[in-house]
């Protein structure tokens, strides 16, 4: 008989990576996906054993791609003679590839900073929660290893907007927020009901009604200008099959899918390693990569701040951003002529 599933507790995202983390620095031979769903902090109080994990499981898929896009080495080992078998794959972060580099080094001083900032991240690092996962973990055979004081993942946080966007999507209160648009020369109030705050490849998006269309829309919190402004207005939130989270990370997911670039970067390159890692990145040739994105703008960025090492070749309007950039950028710092002011 499988187990039924309790009512779910609220765990920040935040907390569900640190300890999804803390979990796989922790261990030697890695963790199958669902020695995670069961035990870690932000899965198991939705996993049910012997049930439907689907949902758990694609939320920890998203997870992987958000670990790895900040920099965190995530490893997958197959078992030899597993492949294809996907329930068998186990998940480590190696501490080598997770240590300081060799050539970094501090001063007294900053030394001493350090030691104070480890003594208040030693209070709170092992929460009684991680405790229990590690002895969890310890009872199903894995090798835990112990302490593990002193990792502290570099987690986004979350934007300004994303307070006030819970408490009115719990409230079922109308919004209001000026939203800038890429390409946009001002700000544009938008008034929103919304249903679902959604985290897509690590960025933040509201699933809302656009109330002057009628129409449901997905908004990058990062966009908002300004905080999210309560008014005095309520909604009754439509029927729908499955929750509203579901249904705005299947939007981006197909978004994602369809919308791919071509992209050349130089071999052995920071673009290349980075570019590389993210999901779904497949390799053409050598030096040629076919990448997927929800954002054009988004990735327009990511591939301007390479430089030389990346170039974006289709589709043309990637290509017309990351050019347009690039372009700015050189407007904006190339050299001066020290007598007439003009660029050389």
């Amino acid at each position: 008989m499988s187990q039924q599933p309790r009512a779910a507790e609220r765990v920040p995202v935040e907390e569900r990576l640190f300890s999804l983390v803390l979990a796989l620095v922790a261990t030697e031979s890695g963790l199958t996906k669902d020695a995670i769903l069961a035990t870690v902090q932000g899965y198991r109080q939705r996993y049910v054993n012997g049930g439907d994990n689907a949902s758990l499981e694609r939320q920890f898929e998203r997870d992987k791609d958000d670990i790895r896009e900040l920099g965190i080495p995530l490893e997958s080992l197959t078992p030899p003679g597993d492949e294809g078998n996907s329930q068998h794959i186990r998940y480590r972060i190696p501490k080598g590839e997770y240590d300081l580099p060799a050539d970094v080094t501090f001063t007294a001083e900053e030394i001493t900073l350090l030691g104070l900032a480890a003594t208040v991240w030693r209070e709170g690092t092992l929460s009684s929660e991680s405790q229990r996962a590690l002895m969890k973990l310890r009872s199903l055979g894995v090798d835990a290893v112990d302490p593990v004081i002193g990792y502290a993942p570099r987690l986004r946080t979350r934007e300004a907007a994303f307070e006030p966007l819970r408490t009115a999507m719990e409230r079922h209160t109308v919004v209001t927020f000026p939203y800038l648009k890429p390409g946009d020369s001002a700000a544009r109030v938008r008034t929103v009901a919304p249903l679902a705050i959604v985290q897509h490849s690590g960025r933040w998006h509201l699933y809302a009604i656009d109330v002057d269309i009628d129409e449901r829309r997905t908004f990058l919190l990062s966009r908002m200008v300004q905080a999210p402004r309560v008014t005095g207005r309520t909604f009754e939130p439509p029927e729908a099959e499955g929750s509203f989270s579901d249904k705005a990370l299947r939007n981006l997911d197909e978004l994602w899918e369809r919308s791919t670039a071509t992209v050349r970067v130089t071999p052995d390159s920071h673009a290349a390693a980075t570019l590389t890692r993210q999901h779904g990145a497949e390799e053409l040739e050598a030096g040629l990569l076919r990448l997927h994105f929800t954002d054009i703008n988004i990735l327009a960025d990511e591939l301007a701040s390479f430089g030389p090492e990346a170039e974006a070749l289709t589709p043309p309007s990637l290509r017309a951003a990351v050019v347009q950039r690039l372009t700015r950028a050189r407007t904006a710092h190339g050299p001066t002529d020290q007598h007439t002011g003009e660029s050389s």
